[in-house]
């Protein structure tokens, strides 16, 4: 029997070898994406204290989206996290990509957070 590992493992492997370049700071906080099947969600954290400063995901009626698991989704999620962030006096963050490919989902919220005035 070939055992095979799973994706999810894969990409939490991915996400451990990122973290260890990757942190966040009070100045420059870390942007996490996590995507699942159904939805996308957004986390700034600073990881000195250990604390999320804001979050922002599909499932909030203020992103006001039918369907999670789409790049228009996405990108109200990116524009919502860079509001929320900005109204916090973050300007500048670190993105963490989560062990994602930068492309689709991923790259839809993290370009709509730049064009909201996120810089990164």
């Amino acid at each position: 029997m070939i055992n095979k590992v799973s994706k999810n493992v894969s990409r939490q492997k991915r996400h451990l070898r990122l973290r260890q370049t990757l942190s966040g700071t009070a100045a420059k906080p870390r942007l996490n994406v996590f995507r699942s099947n159904k939805q996308i969600y957004a986390q700034v954290i600073d990881d000195t204290t250990g604390k999320t400063l804001c979050c922002a995901s599909s499932l909030e009626k203020e992103a006001g989206v039918k369907n999670g698991s789409n790049v228009e989704a996405a990108t109200k999620v990116g524009t919502l996290i860079a509001k929320r962030a900005l109204d916090l006096k973050v300007e500048a963050v670190v993105f963490d990509r989560g062990g994602y490919l930068y492309h689709g989902r991923v790259k839809a919220l993290a370009e709509a957070a730049r064009a909201a005035g996120l810089k990164f």
